[in-house]
């Protein structure tokens, strides 16, 4: 198949452990974009062909592609250290070996971890826009995180930059062990709820009993929150995932906020590109200075785009 080039065109794979996200981006904008589960227990080969049924109808598009992928990322090797999200993950090159399965030079294909993706997404196209000292949480099957600090996306040399769901709290737990959907889904099977949402929805009711265990990990997520805005100056915090865009949750986790002196205050936001983040952060960071546009009205298919 004859490849078509074009300087203004991206790749960008969004690879989580529910689902595998494509879209084509065109001058910034995403014109192309497909989706499916991802095989997370079957190891990475079982991904990459995931990724490469997912590519096949673009196949013909010689642009660079960019990977986020919800694991620590160290120059292009992937190490997914809780296997429950992604099993089989141990320093696995997953540039290279995309390189040679597509047919491209290694220099055009990149790897990011997602929240850290989803984070300069959210700071260069969303709400993050205009604030130099921006986190990003995900508050998810798991809580991940990615830091701009003065204009930059902080990534460290180690692949530890801001996880923040590996943190311990005063219980010697990780915080991701108490405060994301998996926890919440945990705990209301321990008090009699059928699962996280019917726990939610009972406290959106009115459940008192419901209502603490709810805010206990909302709690917990706060106090990180605080710690983070003196220790490094965050002025605004965008909160995502599948818990964290709850309606409710962001009121209950700024109601916690509120209750720290003021010095531990900051803008608490919802994140704007929902599932788009990492795709718009990701097709960004895969080429400096690229233009990402938000994409919140329009949803291009399949049949929209052809080579």
């Amino acid at each position: 198949m004859n490849q078509v080039s074009t300087v203004n065109q991206v790749i960008a794979f969004d690879i989580g452990g529910t689902n595998s996200r494509i879209a084509l981006f065109e001058h910034g904008k995403i014109v192309w974009r497909d989706e499916a589960p991802t095989p997370a227990q079957q190891g990475p080969q079982a991904i990459i062909e995931t990724m490469l049924t997912l590519l096949r109808p673009i196949y013909a598009v010689n642009a660079s592609i960019g990977v986020a992928i919800a694991a620590q990322v160290v120059g292009d090797v992937v190490n997914a250290g809780n296997e429950s999200i992604l099993r089989g993950w141990n320093n696995f090159p997953l540039a290279a070996a995309l390189a040679e399965k597509t047919l491209r030079t290694a220099n055009m294909i990149s790897v990011v971890n997602d929240a850290r993706a989803a984070a300069w997404g959210e700071y260069v196209g969303g709400s993050g826009c205009g604030s130099e000292q921006f986190l990003f949480v995900t508050i998810s099957t798991g809580i991940g995180a990615g830091l701009v600090l003065n204009g930059r996306l902080h990534l460290a040399r180690n692949g530890y930059e801001a996880e923040l769901g590996e943190t311990r709290t005063e219980t010697g737990a990780m915080l991701e062990d108490l405060a994301s959907g998996t926890a919440l889904a945990r705990v209301a099977l321990q008090n009699g709820y059928a699962s996280g949402k019917l726990l939610c929805d009972a406290a959106d009711a009115g459940d008192s009993r419901a209502e603490a265990l709810y805010r206990h990990g909302i709690k917990e997520v706060a106090k990180k929150l605080a710690d983070l805005v003196v220790m490094l100056g965050v002025e605004k915090v965008a909160i995502g995932g599948g818990l964290g865009l709850r309606p409710g949750y962001l009121q209950r986790l700024n109601d916690e906020m509120r209750k720290f002196p003021r010095i531990y205050h900051c803008t608490l936001v919802a994140a704007s590109l929902g599932h788009d983040a990492g795709l718009c952060g990701v097709a960004a960071l895969t080429k400096r200075d690229y233009p990402v546009a938000m994409m919140t009205n329009q949803n291009p298919s399949l049949s929209s785009y052809r080579t």
